[in-house]
């Protein structure tokens, strides 16, 4: 199948879905499917305000238009809610074609913790895009359920993997890289943002030390706030890896992520996961026996943390075994079903005749 996807989220940025947006290409493409990236690399681009990181595509509009005709689609699927995903979303719309979408952040809350932005607007904005997709697909049944509050339809499960093979628990002959520091090591990863709530972890009385691993817009306030956390900066491949499987207890503060694949990254290296009882860990963790979760979502996180230190670590390696990217790989494809209608065909054929016919009129 000729899939085409669109999204804002791309290389070089580093966070979880763009973790999980080229992990499912590579399978996808490993199962024998073409498949077209349109993203912001591919265009000018301006910072996103308050997040200099993240890079915003100015003028994709056109170039999207010409990509659709160059790759012929079979499958579209809009990633995200950004400059790129809008330039899809008005091509399908404009052109009749079906599409689906994906929920990967919450979005509303996100915009609401950086801008005075209500809620409400947020969620309105939300379902204006989602609305026309055939299927819109999140990661766990919690976020379907409390998007199905908000008046969302046409939601499909669409799961996450983890690659075990980088990720795993350390061996006998590699460096345990916190060697240096005080014992337990409570460890957090990701984005150093706002909307991460990491400062929930950072404010933690525990013993031991704290470590946060990750660059972001908020990472120089809170290494001011807190001197006694430990602030690596971001990690990659190996070194990461190694990072993971040398803690005692990852902790998990966010509140608007809808999955954290992260989680699954520290349980494959066999460390416990510590959370707030929140979309993502609330669909993860709960008898799993590869974690402890707070019983709210605003304290109880010291005592979900200080009782991961009992968990079995080869129960919490074997769970995240049970995750896999190729099994991510095919929902993903069987959600992007019915495959094309006759008409859609029909449509490509139209096209490759009216620019047949433009040509030789520019010709002649």
């Amino acid at each position: 199948m000729r899939i085409l996807l669109a999204t804002d989220a791309w290389e070089p940025q580093v966070n979880g879905v763009v973790r999980t947006l080229t992990r499912v290409v590579d399978e996808m493409r490993a199962m024998g499917h073409q498949v077209e990236i349109i993203s912001p690399d591919q265009f000018p681009t301006v910072p996103l305000p308050t997040y200099s990181e993240i890079k915003l595509a100015v003028g994709a509009y056109e170039p999207v238009q010409e990509k659709f005709k160059s790759f012929e689609p079979e499958a579209i699927h809009i990633a995200t809610e950004g400059p790129v995903g809008l330039a899809a979303r008005r091509v399908c719309m404009e052109w009749k074609l079906p599409f689906t979408t994906s929920y990967h952040t919450r979005f509303p809350e996100y915009v609401s913790a950086r801008l005075p932005v209500p809620l409400a607007a947020g969620y309105a904005y939300m379902k204006w895009f989602h609305k026309p997709s055939g299927r819109m697909m999140v990661a766990t049944e919690t976020m379907r359920e409390e998007l199905e509050r908000h008046g969302f339809r046409n939601i499909s499960a669409w799961s996450r993997g983890v690659d075990t093979e980088m990720f795993h628990p350390r061996r006998p002959d590699e460096t345990d890289v916190f060697a240096h520091l005080p014992r337990p090591i409570f460890l957090n990863v990701g984005r150093v943002a706002v909307e991460k709530n990491i400062e929930a972890f950072a404010c933690l009385d525990l013993p031991g030390t704290k470590v946060v691993v990750g660059d972001g817009p908020q990472k120089a306030e809170l290494e001011a706030k807190y001197p006694d956390v430990v602030f690596t900066g971001a990690k990659f491949g190996e070194e990461l890896a190694a990072h993971f499987n040398s803690a005692d207890v990852f902790v998990f503060p966010s509140l608007t992520d809808t999955f954290g694949l992260v989680i699954l990254e520290a349980m494959a290296t066999g460390s416990p996961v510590a959370g707030f009882n929140a979309p993502g860990p609330a669909d993860i963790v709960p008898g799993s026996g590869a974690g402890v979760l707070a019983p709210g979502r605003t304290d109880g996180l010291r005592e979900a943390c200080i009782a991961c230190l009992d968990l079995d670590r080869k129960q919490v390696r074997r769970f995240a075994e049970t995750f896999s990217w190729r099994a991510c790989a095919e929902q993903f494809v069987k959600n992007l079903e019915p495959y094309p209608e006759p008409e859609k065909t029909r449509f490509w054929r139209r096209l490759r005749r009216l620019a047949r016919l433009r040509r030789r009129r520019e010709a002649a």
